[in-house]
């Protein structure tokens, strides 16, 4: 490692969770569609995509006609849905290289029928209709409507109707009631689209959470995100064998000893009680390390596979961490690397393991999926892709 701090991602942890999901959808006959936004929640969107798909994904899902055209630029045609779009967005190009479009209103379905008049084609859609969310989606009052105007332009041949869909509010709780609820608005849409548009539909609803845990909601396609990339959507575990890809590393950049009484890092808000061996470690919230995290006391990284506290404020571009007694042997030097997270394996068994984005997400009182997607900021952090075939290995910045 030459960096200072880098991402390192696993791809065969992706492909190992990718063929896990895509294992419980086929015992429900469902497909996969594995969702790659915000550049593959933050581990890289093609090399993620790739994966995905040699483990069994048949269906890549974007939020943004951005990312879509990064896979399609990238030369991959698997199927591919995007979902949210904004007023006067131009979808020519989506509807060119056959990205389907997720439709959850007039204005919506105004801009697919031009995209597909101005490419020539028809654009495929997935009617989104908005069954307990409250987010995106057509709500069900104006659901009638609307079917009536994608019907007339499926009969010009303006627009070819691929599914019906919806998304979960509660699936992280498998047993609450409103997933059944949503599931049966969204049963009911369905019925009723396909009988007025005359063609069969797809349905799909179901996230990670779902797929791990409701195969009665799978319907024709599953949904997952977080879980391919190794983090558990489940209050308390769905209990499968989930493989977290993304490791964030630095390396020491300095060991120094420092006296008893003497505060470090800003504010003073840790006083070495004696003295004490430290490590300055060149990774802040400049890099996503969230400078919350100090405050809480229980920040951790690892040296050596063994977990050592960090102390004081996180400032910008550095934490400090505590080495124990000056006096003592701790092993560390400097050039030696620093697991700020990972897949919390190694030999610090006695302290339930190594830090992972689970835990920093604990600690904040927040969710995984706004550690890994938070990593980066500036081009010093490079991203290290691991279980790339020789020849098409790339390294991007953060």
């Amino acid at each position: 490692m030459s960096a200072r701090i880098e991402v390192v991602v696993d791809l065969d942890a992706v492909r190992h969770n990718v063929s896990l999901l895509a294992g419980l959808a086929g015992g429900s006959g469902a497909s996969t569609m594995v969702v790659v936004k915000a550049d593959g929640y933050g581990h890289g969107a093609v090399e993620v995509a790739r994966a995905a798909l040699d483990a069994g994904a048949t269906w890549l899902g974007v939020c943004t006609l951005e990312e879509a055209a990064e896979l399609r630029a990238a030369a991959i045609t698997a199927p591919l849905l995007s979902w949210l779009h904004v007023p006067d967005e131009d979808m020519a190009g989506a509807v060119a290289t056959g990205v389907d479009l997720g439709i959850a209103s007039p204005r919506d379905l105004a801009a697919a029928a031009g995209a597909a008049r101005s490419a020539g084609r028809p654009a495929r859609v997935h009617l989104k209709i908005d069954t307990g969310l409250s987010r995106n989606g057509c709500p069900p009052e104006d659901w009638g409507a609307l079917v009536d105007a994608v019907a007339g332009l499926a009969d010009e041949g303006v627009v070819e109707p691929v599914a019906v869909w919806s998304h979960l509010a509660h699936a992280d709780a498998p047993t609450h009631p409103t997933l059944d609820r949503q599931a049966a608005r969204l049963d009911d849409a369905h019925r009723a689209t396909t009988a007025r548009l005359g063609r069969p539909l797809l349905t799909h609803l179901a996230n990670s959470a779902a797929t791990l845990t409701r195969p009665d909601l799978h319907r024709d396609l599953v949904r997952p995100g977080v879980a391919v990339y190794g983090l558990d959507p489940v209050d308390g575990g769905s209990g499968h064998d989930l493989r977290p890809a993304m490791t964030l590393r630095s390396r020491v950049a300095l060991v120094k000893t420092v006296a008893a009484g003497e505060g470090v890092s800003y504010g003073h808000t840790w006083t070495t009680p004696g003295r004490r061996a430290l490590a300055l470690v060149p990774a802040g919230y400049a890099d996503g390390v969230p400078r919350s995290l100090g405050a809480t006391g229980r920040l951790a990284v690892a040296i050596g596979g063994i977990r050592r506290p960090v102390v004081g404020r996180v400032c910008m571009d550095q934490v400090v961490v505590d080495l124990g007694p000056a006096d003592e042997p701790h092993g560390v030097a400097e050039g030696d690397e620093v697991v700020l997270f990972g897949p919390g394996d190694g030999r610090d068994a006695a302290d339930g393991g190594l830090p992972t984005a689970a835990e920093w997400a604990d600690l904040l009182g927040t969710i995984h999926y706004e550690i890994v997607t938070g990593v980066g900021g500036r081009p010093r952090l490079r991203r290290v892709t691991r279980g790339v075939p020789e020849g098409s290995r790339t390294q991007h910045s953060g």
